[in-house]
């Protein structure tokens, strides 16, 4: 359903550029929130390509961060995320890992 793109040179305050990439072709409205945005509920929107995917850069540390997808106003997994924790929800936050 999408991928996760680090670059690969910190910027002079040791942040990176993430690139989230999502394939939603019928949504209309596509946002990523997590601890990096203390998990605003309208969240980060995507912007679409077109052509059924989405993306937007982050701008983030080096770290470990939990995120959510909202597709339509949706909580959504991220397919791609590899790696999942609980929340107090009863079901999985994915974990965003910035190196």
């Amino acid at each position: 359903m999408g991928t996760m793109n680090t670059s690969k040179a910190p910027n002079a305050s040791g942040v990176r550029q993430v690139t989230i990439e999502i394939k939603a072709a019928d949504a209309r409205e596509v946002a990523i929130t997590g601890d990096f945005n203390r998990w605003e509920k309208e969240g980060l929107r995507l912007k679409p390509d077109g052509r059924g995917t989405w993306r937007r850069v982050l701008e983030l540390r080096p770290g470990e961060y939990q995120y959510r997808l909202l597709v339509e106003g949706q909580w959504c997994d991220h397919a791609e995320a590899t790696k999942r924790v609980a929340n107090p929800f009863g079901t999985e936050n994915c974990v965003l890992v910035v190196t």
